[in-house]
């Protein structure tokens, strides 16, 4: 039998007896629920200014998960980085396959050119890169943006979908106007009738937070899902689904003091604290959060959200890979049943 499995092995094969531990019960993901402290974050953000030049590449610091042993991952299929134009600063054009969307934590007036239309930012604005768009930054302010930048570019590699591309120039031509996606398509559940194309990424590069805040606020008072709170998700205008083939983005607002129950899902999640304080349990451990802290959630985790204020609401905006899920028809949802949905603390987050 011995000789036999060398044999076996020797020649590239492995017989399914041998393998049978890798068909677990329930998806056993090697990507670890971690926080990124905003303290921590708004330190190396101000030191990277200092210490590294804009050039061929961003200044974007990519938050690696501790538990995917170097790879270029937040959880298994998206990464997340904070990224820092400075005044003045152009980061050049180029273009890849994987999606990228821009959620605004700090300064205003900076742009971002995507295929030839300038998208401003402002906190809180939601900016979109479908893919294989050309797309350049820019800051003619006197201040410093900072953004986090959210891509699949984990899922992109797993496929072997890579491409890269630099412009031969530091910015792409100018053809649109200025905001012309959001002039087009921003209007809530109006679209044009002629426009007939149907890309599959959202044509509305710009959500922006005035619009997102209006309708956040006025649900204060709505029914809310017991499990995310008053969750939003922004969509695709034409077809009212998730804006990007790979990746959906929502804001959830949890009222003062209210306490979520428990529940898990198949799909890994990074979530920004907008505003407020609170915390979020994920199997057992207590992650306590304040406005910039970044927190990764792994794919079918329990998890709950808290908010610790009994005067202020609290909101998150997150990137997931739901729609990856949806589309193969892998997305699973379970809610804790015991203990009135919620879990037992057994342990804290601490940074290290």
């Amino acid at each position: 039998m011995s000789d036999f499995h060398e044999r076996m092995h020797a020649a590239g094969i492995y017989g399914l007896w041998e393998l049978a531990s890798k068909m677990t019960k329930h998806p056993e993901p090697r990507a670890i629920a971690h926080m990124w402290p905003s303290a921590l974050l708004e330190a190396m953000v101000r030191e990277a200014g200092e210490a590294v030049p804009i050039g061929e590449e961003r200044r974007a610091l990519q938050l690696f998960n501790p538990g995917l042993e170097g790879q270029w991952a937040t959880t298994n299929t998206m990464i997340a980085a904070i990224q820092l134009l400075l005044p003045g600063e152009v980061a050049r054009a180029h273009r890849h396959t994987p999606t990228a969307i821009r959620f605004i934590m700090e300064g205003e007036g900076a742009y971002t050119s995507v295929d030839g239309e300038r998208v401003y930012m402002a906190p809180g604005d939601l900016i979109l890169t479908p893919s294989w768009a050309w797309h350049d930054h820019g800051n003619a302010t006197d201040k410093p943006v900072v953004w986090m930048d959210g891509l699949d570019v984990p899922l992109i590699q797993a496929l072997n979908a890579m491409f890269f591309q630099m412009y031969d120039q530091e910015k792409f031509p100018l053809t649109k106007p200025d905001n012309a996606s959001a002039a087009l398509h921003g209007h809530v559940s109006l679209s044009p009738t002629w426009v007939k194309e149907r890309p599959r990424s959202s044509p509305l590069l710009l959500y922006s937070w005035a619009q997102t805040w209006r309708s956040l606020a006025g649900l204060r008072d709505a029914d809310a899902d017991p499990h995310d709170g008053i969750a939003l998700e922004y969509t695709h205008p034409q077809t009212g689904r998730a804006l990007l083939p790979t990746m959906a983005c929502w804001i959830q607002m949890i009222r003062p003091g209210a306490r979520l129950r428990a529940h898990r899902h198949t799909g890994s999640a990074v979530y920004y604290v907008v505003q407020g304080a609170g915390e979020t349990i994920i199997d057992g451990c207590r992650f306590a959060w304040g406005r910039g802290d970044v927190i990764t959630l792994p794919s079918w985790a329990l998890h709950e959200h808290a908010n610790t204020s009994t005067h202020d609401a609290a909101i998150l905006f997150s990137i997931q890979d739901r729609p990856v899920l949806e589309a193969l028809g892998l997305f699973r949802e379970e809610a804790l049943t015991e203990g009135e949905g919620h879990q037992a603390v057994t342990s804290t987050f601490k940074v290290t």
